[in-house]
């Protein structure tokens, strides 16, 4: 696992550091001439048109006509008014190529560092569920729940925005319908959330369809911020771990940071007198690799791989090394439409194996490693640097890993305060320990 680690984090550094600056004649004697806003602009179209040219791992992109593509986009980013529309030009260039990872994030969307404090919440999470904004989880004594908001609500409303207007942003994106589910559902949570302290109005409908509307004040998200990883940036990050009912152990997180993986392993090794274990990777859009090959090397007493990444001129594989003391009782894993990245690799690769029962419903298939390079106007540039295959040889992006078990988000459970992708996990996992006990 620290090789693998290593290797990814050179890789990481290596692209940041190789941020392609064009050097500038100097005239001795004399201070180099400041650049100006649109200069930057325009070396930054430039940057990203050809790193996707140069670094893509299909050097035929899949067919799209990368010479074309900048014919038809660069007059517009010349007559870009601000970085604000130059973003969205250089976003809406990258969406030609039809693949997730492939992302612009606007300086001011970027975490300085990790002193920095991390948004604020009401204590909710949601799913777009039949084409409705709905509740799915709310934070035990948060703010959401002191207003009396309950899973199975649907949210009408985010101060001014009506969601349907969001809904209608995205209709006409070349997105696959399962990335604009990823997006737009972060859309509205990213509208929900915002500064602590400051208050965010919903109009929304409880389980009797009947209309509210409630002023909530953000709370202070109760996680830490990861440290920056090269030009990653600082991740709000939270983890839990519990025993449920019948013994049985279970691993929550929100992302794949650095500071899960001690608490990941910790963890596993206080279940190892459990049932099984649950982990549940919904929601979860990805992270650090090297976290899901560890993690795999905890939970298996056999060598293996959860896939291969292959690059432009090479291939790595996400190696499994068995740890000592590997818990090896039974495993299930929880995914929905947006686990997403090393979410995928993780769940697909367990899945593949043999070692894991996956439940829940089609992951987001954004699988594509990637790298984050700064750019002269202060964004960052996400860019995938290789394809995914599972250890069968299945391609992720764009298909998702389907779940061995498919349960669905739906209201009226959520409205019953039931977890049904949980509830089916649990029994799962009872099965499996029944049949590891010669009990049928």
């Amino acid at each position: 696992m620290k090789k693998l680690a290593s290797v990814l984090l050179y890789l990481l550094v290596f692209s940041c550091g190789a941020a392609a600056q064009r050097p500038t004649d100097v005239v001795i004697g004399a201070a180099p001439a400041a650049e100006t806003a649109n200069e930057l602009r325009m070396k930054t179209f430039d940057i990203v048109w050809r790193t996707v040219k140069e670094k893509h791992f299909d050097p035929t992109l899949g067919g799209v006509d990368w010479e074309k593509v900048r014919e038809r986009y660069q007059p517009r980013a010349a007559a870009a008014a601000g970085d604000p529309e130059l973003y969205r030009i250089l976003q809406e260039m990258l969406g030609e190529l039809g693949q997730s990872h492939f992302n612009i994030i606007p300086p001011e969307a970027v975490m300085a560092d990790e002193d920095r404090e991390p948004s604020g919440s009401i204590g909710i999470d949601l799913r777009l569920i039949e084409g409705r904004a709905i509740v799915t989880r709310v934070d035990p004594a948060s703010a959401a729940d002191l207003a009396g908001l309950r899973p199975g609500f649907i949210i009408r409303q985010v101060g001014e925005k009506p969601v349907a207007q969001m809904f209608e942003a995205f209709s006409k994106s070349s997105l696959s319908p399962a990335l604009k589910t990823v997006k737009l559902s972060r859309r509205i949570l990213g509208e929900i959330n915002g500064d602590p302290g400051s208050a965010v109005k919903l109009l929304y409908l409880d389980g009797r369809d009947q209309p509210h509307e409630v002023v909530i004040k953000r709370e202070r998200l109760k996680g830490e911020i990861s440290p920056r990883l090269g030009n990653f940036p600082p991740q709000y990050t939270e983890f839990e771990a519990k025993r449920l009912a019948g013994n049985i152990g279970y691993i929550r997180f929100n992302i794949f940071t650095t500071p899960v993986s001690p608490k990941i392993r910790a963890a596993i090794a206080s279940f190892q007198d459990t049932d099984g274990i649950i982990i549940d990777l919904r929601g979860n859009p990805g992270g650090v690799a090297g976290i899901a090959t560890g993690m795999a090397g905890q939970l298996s007493d056999k060598a293996g791989s959860l896939g291969t990444m292959k690059m432009r001129a090479t291939e790595l594989k996400f190696a499994i090394f068995p740890q000592a003391n590997a818990y090896t009782g039974p495993l299930a894993i929880l995914i929905d439409g947006l686990s997403g990245s090393t979410s995928e690799v993780f769940s697909s690769g367990m899945q593949e194996i043999g070692r894991a029962v996956v439940i829940g419903e089609r992951s987001a298939g954004a699988c594509l490693p990637s790298y984050f390079q700064k750019l002269p106007t202060g964004a960052l540039f996400q860019f995938a640097i290789a394809d995914f295959k599972t250890p069968k040889g299945m391609l992720v992006e764009g298909r998702g890993v389907s779940p061995n078990i498919e349960v669905r988000w739906d209201r009226a459970s959520l409205l019953s305060g039931r977890d049904a992708q949980l509830e089916a996990a649990i029994g799962q996992v009872r099965q499996l320990q029944s049949k590891s006990r010669g009990v049928k």
